[in-house]
């Protein structure tokens, strides 16, 4: 060995090898050829698999998949305007899950819908209209409102199609609208249902009301805004002569001042409510006398402190607790403006008074407040809240402004408001009664978290009003028990829905709009009183039926009379207005997926619903309040609604996921004043930019980032994220292209036999290990609905395994090997199984490119057009080698030492290339028995391969000690791989044999013309 190494080095330094002219070898290398581009036009590439990929997949699915049916079902879109970077994310989130079900065999039940009513269509329908709602028919404005919608949605549709979804969208039955007749059916049928289990009634009550939409809103249609400013008053109610005198007596003062009640409240034009003040039963409130004031005060003891800017010097006279008060008497604030003295109010005891905020005594205007109702009710001062409650409640307001009644409080001087908007004029009107009156000690503007109208971004206020509303004490068991068996991702958004539904009471599912489902009440003319009962719910859903919805606004009342109603009294109803809340319309979506047989007795139910996590209080509870609210069966067993027995209350939905918002690239919500919004259809067409013009990305750049960021949380997007994304497609792109080159288009492994695995090295048997690992991470991943997993780790494998270790160290066997040598054939038979693998991992993802390179794996193939046509081959558990990988980690390790060596050579201008050098790895006599050792002698041929050197070699360290001298340049490290093992020492040198023109390893002996290697291959040409 020592004499032979001699030899070479001999001739190494007595000869400058020459490099050959010109490379005439070319034309026996087996290089890579494929048509596959590395950098296509993303639009006009896509474009030529869209159809393929999406609505004919989509049929040829339906039809020859016989698996079992995986339903997802859609929450539809508004159907008004352009899809922003949400409605991207949620459908290609989606896209991805059916996808990956498919290739594992399942059959697709998908229908895309829309959400087609409400107040944004029947404003834009007026728009176009030209004309105010009050000045035009409402057949008329539904007219409109239809043809907004029907547009809208072909718009959308059409901008769907871009993100590659797999959908029917070409077939209207393969796709539902809440506007369509049959779909309008089947949601009065549902309330109809409700209605005859006894859930649905009509109340006089507070309720959340937009004065923007002119409708009362749930709070699912509620955002609240911290920045709202309201102008906060500190306003003085006067005790009454006895109960001054009382709680004088109380205190044992001798004094002869009358007594004020200082209340705060943020909402001063609801003081011409005013129906009582609560004061805690247990709370301590100090009568005080301001400095050159004639009255004196009560306020809460533990505010004093906080309102002193307010109340300004005072003295202290005495204690009392909130119990003294209650039962006392105070007249109306604005009695003094009155012609005739008002009747007295009380002071009532409440616990949901605190010393948080006021002054500790609340002013309640039960029309105008929740808890003021509640507390009202419980004291029995109003009625039930049913329509005779507008009698027993003080209420000043419609439409969001004062109306007539006002001056029964006020009397003439009340005229001044009518008309006025309580939120804007009216305030500052009440604000100015109250100078006048002397009830005002200070306003002062108070910035407080308030609610807004989703669709408006308007304010909104609460007053009461005539809605209909759902009973949802009596199934919110049953509801939340229909939960029990529902997975949640991420786990815990099941405590947000839960806590939602926990939280309700009621639901007011009347909204005061033309376009929408009707509640088809019968209304009294003469009393108010309504009819919605099981009889003339059946009539009249049985005339909607034939005659259409529309029936309702364009038929005489007449044609909905039940018989027994028309014989009676005719003439005295009239039709409800009211149309129902747009979330009791896509939450009865539920009913479009296709039933068992009845026979079986269990709702149909889809395996997976996906949406944002708003709609935790809207869409995801609908659903399920609606299901249950009209199951047939309602149960009266409350350990039947706690364990969930009662198998009428299964929920209509198997899995929740709920995703973050798209926010901008500085973590900002998107929105035209900030001129930040990034459009998906910019993402994919191009264009957009007023000064930088984006480039078209297409839909699969726009599907890897939605599969790359953590969607259950709020993502960002912009030009930066957008870049990395095309810059992983691109590291994705190029492997594929690899292989392709060196698999070919199909033709190139005719009559290549496939190696085993038992039959390959330990590079290979590795390189599978680490696929195999991949795609059971991807399916992992998939199942778990974690795509950032599957991005992540298909990313890394192409960047890490493939191309910087696999594909860089077998070029040299792929293209100057015999073509039909064990190990080219051994690599080959990798690459094709890694290319399909790694072509099934990323298709729920990048379907585009799946069906690409589907095509170019196979372009004679005509028994599958779609890549999706065939199920996901998973590898056999057999390529899971562990033993495989460990052994590699420790060549690795040297390979990592190596390389660092080579670079250190290329700095220094030494080294080229690597082939340029070879390896001396010394092994010290008295550790070639170790396990490592062992291995290394083992794999000895496979280290020139790994480390990409013309040669590598085991010794002793003899060769180094005698030749060190007379080398030009050497590069040395220790590799440490064991505590039972000193450190292996490395050394780089230059390659002692000649340059091969053919390969370019440094193997060739002098005198010959190619290496050894080289020599046989051409001689079997």
């Amino acid at each position: 060995m020592l004499r032979h190494a001699r030899a070479r080095l001999s001739r190494a330094l007595s000869t400058v090898p020459v490099p050959p002219k010109t490379n005439t070898f070319s034309d026996t290398l087996f290089l890579p050829k494929t048509a596959f581009p590395l950098r296509p036009d993303p639009t006009k590439n896509e474009t030529l698999y869209r159809a393929r990929t999406c609505e004919e997949l989509y049929r040829w699915q339906r039809k020859n998949v016989h698996g079992p049916e995986f339903v997802f079902h859609d929450g539809p879109p508004y159907a008004n305007g352009d899809l922003h970077m949400g409605h991207a994310l949620n459908k290609i989130l989606k896209d991805i899950i059916n996808r990956f079900a498919l290739l594992r065999g399942r059959k697709i039940h998908y229908i895309p819908g829309w959400d087609c009513h409400g107040l944004p269509i029947e404003n834009k329908a007026l728009q176009e209209l030209g004309k105010d709602s009050s000045h035009v028919l409402p057949s008329t404005i539904r007219t409109a409102a239809h043809a907004v919608a029907i547009r809208e949605i072909a718009s959308q549709k059409e901008q769907f199609r871009q993100f590659g979804i797999m959908a029917d969208w070409d077939d209207d039955a393969s796709t539902y609208r809440t506007l369509d007749h049959s779909y309008e059916m089947r949601q009065l049928r549902i309330f109809e249902q409700m209605v005859n289990n006894g859930l649905i009634h009509r109340r006089y009550r507070p309720v959340h009301y937009s004065p923007s939409s002119r409708s009362a809103l749930a709070e699912a249609e509620l955002v609240y805004k911290d920045n709202h400013v309201s102008h906060s008053v500190y306003a003085t109610f006067p005790l009454d002569v006895s109960s001054t005198k009382s709680v004088l007596e109380t205190a044992k003062l001798s004094l002869s001042e009358p007594i004020q009640l200082l209340v705060w409240t943020t909402t001063p034009w609801t003081l011409t409510a005013n129906m009582g003040i609560a004061v805690h039963p247990e709370m301590i409130y100090t009568l005080i006398r301001r400095i050159n004031y004639s009255s004196l005060s009560l306020v809460a003891q533990s505010r004093l402190e906080v309102l002193k800017d307010v109340l300004g010097p005072i003295e202290t006279l005495a204690e009392l607790k909130g119990v003294d008060l209650i039962g006392l008497s105070y007249r109306p604030i604005f009695s003094s403006l009155c012609d005739i003295e008002p009747p007295a109010m009380q002071i009532l005891g409440s616990s949901h008074v605190t010393t948080e905020s006021g002054t500790g005594l609340v002013h309640c205007a039960p029309a105008h407040g929740e808890e003021d109702y509640k507390l009202f009710r419980s004291y029995g001062l109003i009625s039930s809240g049913t329509p005779s409650a507008i009698d027993s409640m003080v209420c000043h307001v419609s439409d969001g402004m004062f109306s007539e009644k006002v001056t029964d409080v006020l009397g003439p001087t009340g005229k001044t408001l009518v008309g006025m908007p309580v939120l804007e004029e009216g305030s500052r009107a009440v604000v100015e009664l109250l100078k006048q009156a002397g009830k005002l000690l200070a306003v002062k503007r108070y910035t407080h978290k308030y609610p807004y109208d989703w669709k408006t971004d308007k304010p909104i206020i609460v007053t009461a009003t005539s809605q209909w509303f759902a009973n949802l004490d009596r199934i919110k068991g049953e509801a939340l028990a229909a939960l029990k068996d529902v997975r949640f991702y991420p786990n815990q958004s099941r405590n947000r829905l839960e806590s939602f539904i926990k939280s309700r009471s009621e639901w007011c599912i009347s909204r005061q709009r033309v376009w929408g489902v009707p509640i088809p009440a019968l209304i009294n003319s003469k009393t108010g009183n309504a009819i919605l009962n099981r009889e003339s719910l059946r009539y009249i859903i049985d005339v909607l039926e034939k005659k259409g919805v529309k029936h309702w606004w364009e038929g005489p009342v007449e044609d909905f009379l039940p018989p027994e109603v028309k014989a009676n009294d005719a003439g005295e109803w009239q039709k409800s207005t009211d149309t129902m809340d747009v979330w009791f319309d896509s939450g009865t979506s539920w009913s479009m997926l296709d039933p068992p047989s009845p026979s079986e007795g269990k709702p149909f139910r889809a395996d997976v619903c996906l949406e944002g996590s708003d709609q935790h209080r809207g869409w995801f509870q609908s659903q399920l309040l609606t299901a249950v609210g009209s199951a047939s069966k309602m149960t009266t067993n409350v350990s039947e609604a706690i364990t969930g027995s009662n198998e009428n209350f299964r929920s209509p939905y198997g899995t929740l996921i709920t995703h973050g918002m798209v926010l901008d690239e500085k973590g900002k919500k998107m929105s035209k004043s900030l001129g930040n919004i990034v459009s998906p259809l910019t993402i994919v067409l191009g264009g957009g930019g007023k000064k930088i013009k984006d480039p078209a990305y297409g839909a699969d750049i726009l599907r890897l980032w939605a599969a790359s960021v953590d969607y259950k949380n709020d993502m960002s997007i912009g030009r930066t994220s957008l870049k990395q994304t095309a810059e992983a497609m691109r590291k994705i792109r190029n492997s594929a292209r690899f292989m392709l080159g060196n698999i070919g288009d199909g033709r190139a492994m005719e009559g290549l036999e496939r190696v085993e695995r038992k039959d390959m090295g330990l590079i290979e048997r590795f390189v599978m290990h680490e696929l195999y690992v991949l795609e059971q991470t991807a399916i992992k991943g998939y199942e778990e609905y974690d795509f950032a997993k599957v991005t992540s780790a298909l990313v890394n494998f192409a960047n890490i395994t493939l191309s910087s270790l696999y594909f860089d160290i077998t070029k040299d066997c792929l293209y100057a090997n015999s073509f039909q040598s064990l190990e080219r054939r051994a690599v080959v038979t990798v690459l094709e199984k890694i290319l399909n693998t790694t072509t099934s991992i990323l298709a729920p993802i990048l379907p585009h490119l799946a069906e690409e390179i589907h095509d170019h794996l196979q372009p004679h193939n005509t028994t599958t057009k779609s890549f999706f046509e065939k199920e996901w081959k998973t590898l056999d558990p057999e390529w899971e080698d562990y033993a495989a990988a460990k052994d590699m980690s420790y060549l690795l390790k040297i390979r990592k030492s190596v390389l660092g060596l080579l670079e250190k050579g290329r700095d220094n201008q030494k080294v080229k290339s690597s082939l340029e050098a070879e390896i001396k790895i010394i092994v010290p006599v008295e550790d070639e028995g170790h396990p490592i050792i062992k291995l290394l002698k083992r794999e000895e041929p496979l280290l020139k391969t790994l480390f990409i050197t013309s040669d590598v070699s085991l010794d002793d360290g003899e060769f180094i000690v005698k030749f060190f001298k007379y080398l030009e340049w050497v590069y040395t490290d220790s590799v440490a791989l064991g505590k039972d093992l000193d450190p292996l020492r490395i050394f780089v040198l230059p390659a002692l044999s000649e340059k091969c023109p053919r390969c370019w390893n440094f193997t060739r002996r002098r005198g010959e013309e190619t290496c050894a290697r080289c020599t046989d291959v051409l001689r079997s040409l």
